[in-house]
């Protein structure tokens, strides 16, 4: 008689969790080109397209770099930066604060917004904390698409699956080469390491039962037909960037051809290229040599010298400051962030009013970008509480004003406020529009009710005081008893 022994579901893959890897897995792999090559041309490390008709074949290893879209990208993400979480209604939010500080969030929360813009998405995924106690606060982390992928439900607008593939000693002590799964499934989360069959053996299973995918994504520029997020390294940046490279190393080719000038000699001997045995020498000595010192031939007339006109940059030049215009309106930045400039610099208004698409890039990317981090810290508080959170509470996050308003102009505008009664001269807006950072409201906050509290306790005090004062008055004096003594 056999016996069918059931495979146990937390050591094995079932059929679907395979096919989901297998699916999941996919799609990491086919995008992952396209994303090495965005990363390519924000490090500077992409292989310029030679065309092969200027480019001699000794200068083929020559390399240019021309920086912009780092550039670009970077002065969009310095615009991002998320300062706190705090609840909409007004309520203490310092378990929200501590949750962003012990996950790092406002420095990590940089590192997500620039693999974001870079890459086109970004992935926050929410867990347990794993140090073994209640107190622990959960972790939240910032995923590379390069090793992560989700399956997103766009009517949902929430993954219902996703894929992270990471260093197995993360998770337990083996070969650092080693490669390991975490599957993440709207009731459990599963890790897995590769079986000596070829599949994946599972060594973990996290029931959660949160009944959602503990997975968010940042994504960049979205459209409704395409969710997943588009980089802002596009096509046309990258054709600008090779052509401009192109330049560069046409600007290199012809720094070496006619760094110094081309000379003509009619009339010389063959004795002017010659040494003392007859032996011909090289162009360079004849360059530096003999060609400043020529016999007269034998009619007694000198060898004519002329000069050709020298190489002049200028035209490639221009054409590097026309990329640089054409890559200014791509990324809405101001030419003279990418190096052009004019004669006559721009005033203080102007550089504004060209930052005024950048400013409003900056705000949509606040407006994607926070509604994602908002769904990450409900996530965390869920896995904390192990209940979701009350949704007539809403989290909102603070930003810093990504615009550059002068100091003078910020105050100017909210004295005006609150002198036309609109605003209270007490109130947290009050100070956000002056431009305060979340860390000086606070302290301004607590300085305000030392300052309350120093008061009304000497308020309190000379109250008191004025009692004692009165009361004194009322009471006989020592002395008056004392002497009415003397008559009994």
């Amino acid at each position: 008689m056999t016996v069918s022994i059931p495979e146990l579901p937390l050591v094995y893959l079932s059929d679907e969790e395979q096919a989901l890897i297998n699916l999941l897995r996919a799609d990491m792999m086919r995008d992952r080109w396209d994303l090495k090559l965005r990363d390519a041309y924000f490090n500077g490390e992409q292989l310029v397209r030679d065309l092969g008709i200027s480019i001699p074949p000794q200068l083929k290893g020559l390399h240019t770099v021309i920086g912009w879209p780092r550039v670009g990208v970077e002065s969009l993400e310095e615009r991002l930066d998320l300062e706190a979480f705090r609840w909409a209604d007004g309520a203490d939010s310092s378990e929200l604060a501590e949750i962003a500080e012990a996950n790092d969030l406002f420095d990590e929360s940089s590192l997500a917004h620039l693999d974001a813009l870079v890459y086109g998405r970004e992935y926050l995924a929410v867990g347990s904390g794993g140090c073994g106690t209640d107190e622990c606060p959960p972790l939240i982390t910032a995923e590379s698409p390069l090793d992560m992928t989700v399956l997103w439900d766009a009517r949902l607008r929430m993954s219902t699956a996703a894929l992270r593939e990471c260093a197995a000693d993360s998770f337990i002590d083996a070969d650092p080469d080693q490669r390991m799964l975490v599957l993440y499934l709207p009731d459990q989360t599963v890790m897995c390491l590769p079986s000596e069959s070829g599949g994946w053996e599972v060594v973990d299973r996290d029931m959660h039962n949160l009944g959602v995918v503990p997975v968010v994504r940042l994504a960049n520029r979205q459209r409704t037909a395409d969710r997943v997020g588009r980089s802002e390294i596009t096509p046309e940046v990258m054709s600008i960037t090779d052509a401009a490279c192109r330049r560069l190393m046409g600007m290199e080719v012809a720094a070496e051809f006619f760094g110094a000038p081309q000379r003509y000699i009619l009339g010389a001997s063959e004795s002017a290229f010659q040494d003392a045995d007859g032996s011909a020498k090289s162009a360079w000595e004849t360059y530096i040599g003999r060609v400043l010192a020529l016999e007269r031939d034998e009619d007694g007339q000198v060898p004519s010298v002329g000069q050709f006109a020298a190489h002049d940059p200028t035209g490639m030049t221009k054409i590097i400051d026309l990329y640089a215009r054409i890559m200014s309106s791509q990324f809405g930045l101001p030419p003279h962030m990418l190096g052009y400039t004019t004669d006559n610099p721009a005033s203080a208004d102007a550089i504004r009013s060209t930052e005024a698409k950048l400013v409003k890039r900056s705000e949509r990317r606040i407006r994607r970008f926070g509604a994602s981090w908002q769904q990450a810290m409900r996530l965390a508080l869920w896995v904390r509480d192990g209940e979701p959170p009350d949704k007539s509470r809403r989290i909102e996050t603070v930003w810093r004003n990504p615009a550059t308003p002068t100091v003078a102009a910020q105050v100017d505008a909210t004295v005006k406020l609150v002198q036309a009664g609109v605003l209270p001269a007490d109130s947290d807006v009050t100070l956000e529009m002056a431009g305060f950072t979340e860390s000086q409201r606070q302290r301004i906050t607590v300085d305000r009710r030392r300052a309350t509290a120093a008061a009304s306790g000497g308020r309190l005090l000379d109250r008191l005081a004025a009692l004692n004062d009165g009361r004194a008055g009322s009471l006989p004096d020592v002395a008056e008893v004392d002497g009415g003594g003397d008559g009994l």
